[in-house]
């Protein structure tokens, strides 16, 4: 008995020591690195499909972005999996590389119909379609956050929503999924919150199209009475995929020519016209035009060398004769002429979001103006005086409504449901000129676009116009002088609805070059 107890003890013991080596084993293989991160890696493996932003809309509620949607493939790795999707995948290179790591992988596929258990296929809205409108209004992003345009100036508002796409698997502990579990689907929706523009994606689509001629410039659209902006587009366009490439294009695809000030011209010259009808002498002075003025020791010549006989105003602006405005300009002084361009907008800048202002552009001092030469400069929009694209519209609307400059206005507001506005966002108009000065300058605008050899007004349309061809002082490598070429208008001529303003950079002639770009853009508008 006694010996029997003993084994008993002994076994006991051995036992004991044997599960005390075991227990030791187990805690040094636990600490291995390898079984570590495999132990972390069990569970489950969540890929991410993809997310949408919120959505930036025209006045009237047409998303401007997530307007198509792509088909995202959700992969299990698995040889079916690859079977089914390998007539699909856009990229089969890279679908190759993920699947050899046999981890669950996206991959962009050209259908949303694949019927396989191991392949779960989203359909995600597509943030910008090729071409994306309104461009240079919209913006891009880069790593989920607004960089330009509207997606910066925004930013809060279109990535302050929560709307992704996703699979869940279960994995073992190398990342694999389990055979037979299911994964978890998680569907995100197209935000409807976001920001409501003043454009309206008709004339936007009307300005890209005709504009397309332009090889660098701008088109710009403006409501007569508010001010609001109904097409904004700017050339030549980008790819958002290819910033690289657009920063280093010598024609500079990346900005928005609205907002930058160029030199004028003889758009300047409806100015000169409203100062001296303001002072009394618009309608009396005249002047005969041989090709040529001397002011002081320096001669202005006209653009037609035989000169164009006896002028009047009307006359003088339909030829856009610069000796007549010379001459008419050194009837009243540089401080009334100057006046008269800020009352019409020159010199202001035009906000429209905390990170899109049009730039103030130039005007020459009272002690410039001192000079006979410069204020003779000044009274047909040559020498220091530039102006944006936004700010000579203005002016147009100015001009074709009762003489007050009105609000610019690119943004209506934030939106919940892309109906309505939360707050819709106004400003200010300011005084601008009189009345009767209006009615005058509609006059000699309507007078100036009659003419036969105007290129800028379609048949049926009645309107107002005055072209500009802006001297640089830059010259190509044959001397030649690159000049910007100018058209603003109003119509319909009797009731006007629409001010349109066309920028062809350096391309030469306004009458040439943006004048047809203007006839396309109002029989398009009219035609709505």
């Amino acid at each position: 008995m006694r010996k029997l107890k003993n084994r008993l003890a002994v076994l006991r013991l051995l036992l004991v020591l044997l599960f005390c080596t075991v227990a030791v084993y187990l805690a040094w293989l636990m600490q291995k690195p390898e079984l570590l991160q495999a132990a972390a890696g069990q569970g489950s493996y969540t890929c991410t499909a993809g997310t949408a932003a919120g959505t930036i809309y025209d006045r009237n509620g047409v998303p401007l972005v997530n307007t198509r949607s792509v088909c995202t493939a959700v992969v299990s790795p698995t040889p079916e999996a690859a079977e089914a999707l390998l007539p699909h995948v856009l990229d089969a290179e890279a679908f190759y590389e993920k699947l050899a790591q046999g981890k669950p992988f996206t991959c962009t596929v050209d259908t949303a119909d694949i019927a396989c258990p191991d392949v779960t296929v989203l359909e995600i809205p597509q943030r910008y379609t090729m071409p994306q409108p309104a461009q240079h209004v919209i913006g891009y992003t880069q790593e989920g956050k607004g960089v330009a345009g509207l997606e910066s100036a925004y930013d809060a508002v279109l990535r302050g929503v929560d709307s992704q796409w996703s699979v869940t698997f279960s994995v073992d502990g190398k990342g694999k999924p389990l055979a037979g579990e299911a994964a978890q689907v998680r569907y995100g929706a197209n935000p409807v919150q976001g920001v409501m523009t003043t454009l309206d994606i008709r004339m936007q689509r009307i300005c890209e199209t005709a504009g397309a001629s332009l090889q660098k410039g701008c088109v710009v659209v403006m409501d007569v009475e508010s001010g609001d902006i109904l097409g904004l587009a700017s050339f030549p366009g980008y790819t958002p995929d290819a910033l690289g490439e657009a920063m280093q294009d010598p024609d500079s695809p990346m900005i928005q020519r609205a907002l930058y000030a160029y030199p004028v011209g003889s758009i300047f010259k409806l100015v000169t016209a409203a100062c001296a009808y303001e002072n009394g002498a618009g309608t009396a002075f005249q002047w005969n035009c041989n090709g040529a003025i001397s002011i002081g020791s320096q001669r202005f010549r006209c653009h037609d060398p035989q000169g164009h006989g006896l002028q009047n105003l009307a006359d003088a602006m339909r030829n856009s004769c610069n000796p007549y405005f010379i001459a008419l300009g050194q009837t009243f002084s540089g401080k009334e002429l100057l006046e008269t361009a800020k009352a019409l907008g020159f010199g202001t800048e035009t906000v429209l979001t905390s990170n899109m202002i049009g730039s103030s552009g130039t005007l020459p001092t009272l002690q410039q103006l001192k000079l006979p030469a410069e204020q003779a400069n000044f009274s047909f929009g040559q020498g220091v005086l530039t102006a944006t694209p936004l700010q000579i519209t203005r002016m147009t609307c100015a001009i074709a409504g009762n003489g007050t400059l009105p609000a610019v206005r690119l943004v209506r507001g934030v939106t919940e449901n892309g109906r309505t506005v939360l707050r819709e966002e106004t400003g200010l108009s300011e005084t601008g000129i009189s009345a009767d000065t209006a009615q005058f300058l509609r006059r000699l605008m309507c007078y100036t676009a009659a003419d036969e050899d105007f290129q800028g007004m379609p048949a049926h349309v009645s309107m107002g116009a005055k072209t500009s061809t802006a001297q640089t002082g830059r010259v190509d490598e044959s001397g030649d002088e690159y000049c910007h070429g100018w058209v603003t208008a109003f119509f319909p001529a009797d009731c006007p609805q629409y001010a349109v303003t066309v920028l062809a950079e350096d391309g030469g002639y306004g009458n040439q070059t943006a004048a047809p770009v203007l006839r396309q853009i109002a029989a398009a508008i009219m035609g709505l």
